[in-house]
């Protein structure tokens, strides 16, 4: 039974502390466009080099 009041408020404070940092990178703009990224490692095209 001691156990808890040790362990209830760590699990506590670790799941606010990710919830806290979840809603930074939501705020941030890190999850606004998931297309681009994946899309512009197909793209043959280097911007600012001359192509043979």
């Amino acid at each position: 039974m001691n156990i808890l009041v040790l362990m209830l408020p760590i699990a506590i404070t670790l799941g606010a502390g990710f919830l806290m940092a979840f809603l930074a990178a939501m705020n941030s703009g890190q999850f606004d466009d998931l297309e681009t990224p994946a899309q512009r490692m197909l793209d043959d095209e280097r911007k600012g080099e001359k192509q043979s």
